[in-house]
């Protein structure tokens, strides 16, 4: 009785949304089970932080239970990998990243696939605010201070990431390049996993996400030396820029959800619509402001073209700053 009722309430609830049933969308009777949110990196992270919290949103607007899949590994190309091999129903989505998306396609010489062709877009989910943080315990107070402590020390000093190829990776090999210093990266699964060790001080920094790092800043565990945007963030206004010192440098993060290649469009109509309902919901934005997220909707075109120009836009820079997978 309980599930009929639930069942039931479904209509009700896409109509107000302003979407209507499967049917008369030409989705036949999709969903018509559970949908599988691949997420590539360990829970407790940004990625995942973001999944969650569009998922109850997104649940209640498509009718049935979303899963998150948290499938760490190799920056992303793992889980990419995944969706790629996954039938095109509708039942299994990709919550990717601006790492599988646009970087690792110049990164990794041998991809087993192409994001581009290989999987369908569907909208743009959000961009997220990165933060150069340090240890609590380590003296660097600037950003002019870290950079005179890596260029005394070469080799020496190590930056964590949440994988190869993620923004806070590229963000390390960005500052190597432009300010003439050595550094050491070192990959983490996740997030999750980078942050425990970076409060640990098991390594020296970390270009972070907001989610992740904030909650340490605030807690005094972190310190804030700068952020990779071009300019200040509202969340953290009294930390300078790395623009700052080092003039033209920027570094964004962002995420985008896609599916299998050959997804019906009717179904990626449909999950794009969910998707900008979901993301203009003021509770969803109010919750993901407060971790760095901005909320960026968007068509599918729109995503196809965001990902096309990311990618040519990475590319150079990847080169330039002589950053491997290794």
């Amino acid at each position: 009785m309980r599930r009929r009722s639930l069942a039931l309430g479904v209509p009700a609830a896409l109509a107000l949304a302003g979407i209507r049933p499967a049917a008369a969308q030409g989705t036949g009777d999709w969903p018509n089970r559970p949908i599988r949110m691949i997420v590539g990196f360990a829970a407790g992270g940004g990625t995942d932080l973001t999944a969650r919290t569009i998922q109850p949103k997104l649940q209640q607007l498509l009718g049935v239970s979303i899963v998150i899949d948290n499938r760490p590994g190799a920056g992303g190309n793992l889980a990419t990998e995944i969706a790629v091999r996954a039938a095109p129903d509708g039942h299994t989505l990709l919550m990717g990243t601006i790492a599988a998306l646009a970087i690792n396609p110049t990164l990794y010489r041998n991809l087993p696939f192409d994001p581009q062709a290989d999987l369908t877009p569907i909208s743009q989910s959000g961009s997220i605010l990165n933060v150069l943080v340090v240890p609590a315990d380590r003296p660097w107070r600037s950003m002019a201070d870290l950079v005179a402590a890596a260029r005394a020390r070469p080799d020496t000093l190590t930056y964590g990431s949440s994988g190869i190829g993620s923004a806070g990776h590229l963000a390390g090999a960005l500052l190597d390049q432009m300010a003439g210093v050595k550094t050491v990266h070192v990959p983490y699964r996740g997030g999750g996993p980078l942050m425990t060790d970076l409060v640990g001080g098991k390594v020296d920094f970390s270009f972070a996400t907001a989610p992740t790092a904030l909650p340490q800043v605030e807690g005094g565990r972190l310190r804030a030396l700068a952020v990779p945007t071009s300019a200040r963030s509202p969340l953290l206004p009294n930390v300078p820029t790395v623009a700052e010192t080092l003039p033209g440098y920027e570094v964004g993060n962002w995420y985008a959800l896609l599916g299998p290649r050959g997804l019906p469009r009717p179904i990626v109509d449909r999950l794009a619509t969910a998707m900008r309902t979901a993301l203009e919901d003021p509770e969803v934005r109010r919750h993901l402001a407060t971790h760095g997220v901005e909320p960026t909707p968007s068509t599918p075109e729109e995503l196809a073209r965001f990902i096309r120009d990311e990618t040519a836009k990475w590319a150079p820079i990847i080169r330039a700053t002589g950053a491997t997978p290794d």
